[in-house]
């Protein structure tokens, strides 16, 4: 008789789930609860927006009755969040990861029609914006210093340097929100001089960014993260988002398990 065997995405090389890595690596960073609350709480309260004014109206089909991701609580706040039990890293000592601030696992599709300019002229098809160029990178999470979800920090500065553009050249940041602490500490390895020169053999920091432009409809914690539409939903609201601006230059930074990590540039 075969037995029931529960489903879990722990990591094949450690067994350690997505949220456990991120817990060290929010310990390495010192990422604090508090910011953690404060950057879900401002995804459910962008996405909710968006949905209210029309934004994703031409962008999430219909299913079953279903209009919006069910799993969107307008009504978040950081004082509701601050009372939920941390889940992940509590073998760690002073966990900070709930279930408010990591991102649930749930079900979705996705598709992106990427064609020439030719080709879409052709069949009368409007072009959003243009896919400039990627990178891809990986990390060493189980014998390197590098947290599983970190390797977009690596991946970028190539990114930036083969387009001669600095990080704070965007009009717009879609980080994906994994976890609320995996964005603030690729967040601070940009700002940090020790982590650029150490870990990413640049010659000091890459600087902040402008937090305003950051998923400014929400992202994976108000959304969900079905892993068949992450990278769709992420790259579409993008490219509606500066075809409604008319112009403009977007960063998209996508963590992976495996230790990988995918970035890239689309511009307007």
């Amino acid at each position: 008789m075969l037995g029931l065997e529960i489903p879990r995405n722990g990591e094949p090389r450690t067994g350690k789930s997505m949220g456990d890595h991120a817990a060290i690596t929010a310990k390495e960073f010192g990422i604090k609860r508090e910011d953690q609350d404060e950057l879900a709480a401002a995804s459910h309260k962008n996405m909710a927006a968006a949905y209210d004014r029309g934004f994703f109206d031409d962008l999430v089909t219909p299913f079953l009755g279903l209009t919006r991701d069910d799993n969107l609580r307008p009504g978040s706040t950081v004082e509701k969040l601050s009372t939920l039990k941390p889940v992940f890293g509590t073998k760690l000592g002073d966990a900070t990861m709930t279930a408010g601030n990591s991102t649930p696992l749930t079900d979705g599709a996705s598709a992106v029609l990427l064609s020439t300019d030719e080709w879409a002229a052709e069949r009368n098809l409007p072009v959003l914006a243009h896919l400039v160029d990627s990178e891809t990178a990986a990390v060493d999470y189980v014998h390197g210093k590098d947290g599983l979800l970190m390797a977009p920090t690596y991946a970028i500065p190539r990114l930036l340097a083969r387009n001669g553009l600095t990080l704070q050249d965007f009009d717009y940041y879609e980080i994906h929100e994994a976890f609320a602490s995996v964005v603030l500490a690729t967040l601070q390895a940009f700002e940090s001089d020790e982590y650029c020169k150490e870990r990413l053999g640049l010659d000091g920091a890459l600087g902040s960014i402008d937090r305003s432009k950051l998923n400014v409809n929400g992202s994976s914690l108000a959304a969900g993260h079905p892993f068949a539409a992450t990278g769709g939903r992420i790259v579409a609201s993008l490219a509606k988002m500066l075809a409604e601006k008319g112009s403009g230059r977007g960063l998209i930074s996508i963590c992976a398990a495996g230790g990988q990590g995918v970035t890239a540039i689309i511009e307007r």
